[in-house]
């Protein structure tokens, strides 16, 4: 489980992240929302501890994290942020692979090798493992390290805006796919999405956020909701149910 107690991150004279205290169940999928400077992706820094927080206590099963060592924190929590730049050369396997380095440090035994061929499998990614991230795709990169992600192995994986300049056939695999770690493995996952219905079909909860508060949480049922969508995003949303979700509509 993890627990936010009153957390802030301000940036110069801007509070981005406003007393936020915040209780995220283990083994589900937990979607933050809002619109663009909500403070989402800050949030997921500050709970993976990319970023130092200036206040308040985070904890993951009770441990505050900035009390965990390093290498103990990356076995436990594992982080894609939304932007992704490496300044060297490398082929798909070799970007995988860094995901063991908290059990490696760099020599990767055949186990961590299990890991990294099973996630380059689940991302569909084979056939490209030989080739270098610069032949790639942008959804093709994006799978790849989602795939370093999940060869890290973690009970926590954040995920910010990992759908980015994925087609819709790949978006919709990849959130299966992570619907299936939560239910089989009991991971505990916590994404940024930008499109709602991806977080109303798999999430389990789903936070949303507006000018650096939580303005609501809840179940996913309970907060796709029109009004409370038209209060988050500032425009009227209609939502229909279709089988045992529901859809928003805002296109129109």
């Amino acid at each position: 489980m993890i627990e936010l107690r009153n957390v802030s991150k301000r940036y110069g004279n801007k509070k981005v992240i406003d007393s936020i205290s915040l209780t995220i169940p283990r083994g589900r999928i937990t979607s933050f929302i809002g619109p663009n400077g909500a403070g989402k992706s800050t949030l997921l820094s500050l709970m993976s501890r990319l970023l130092a927080k200036d206040s308040g206590e985070i904890l993951i099963d009770g441990q505050e994290i900035g009390q965990a060592k390093s290498n103990e924190l990356a076995k436990k929590v594992s982080i894609l942020k939304q932007s992704n730049h490496l300044h060297i050369r490398l082929k798909v396997k070799e970007l995988v692979s860094f995901g063991r380095f908290p059990y490696s440090q760099g020599r990767l035994s055949p186990e961590d090798w299990k890991h990294v061929e099973k996630a380059m499998e689940y991302m569909e990614l084979e056939d490209l493992q030989d080739k270098y991230l610069d032949q790639l795709s942008g959804g093709q990169r994006q799978r790849a390290f989602i795939a370093m992600v999940l060869a890290q192995d973690t009970d926590y994986i954040f995920l910010d805006e990992p759908l980015n300049n994925l087609d819709m056939k790949h978006s919709v695999q990849i959130m299966k796919m992570l619907r299936k770690l939560a239910d089989d493995l009991r991971k505990t996952i916590v994404l940024v999405l930008h499109d709602i219905n991806f977080a109303s079909c798999y999430s389990d909860y789903i936070v949303a956020l507006k000018d650096g508060k939580v303005v609501k949480a809840g179940s996913t049922g309970e907060m796709i909701d029109a009004e409370v969508l038209k209060y988050v995003f500032e425009m009227d949303i209609r939502i229909q149910k279709f089988d045992q979700h529901k859809v928003s509509i805002y296109y129109l």
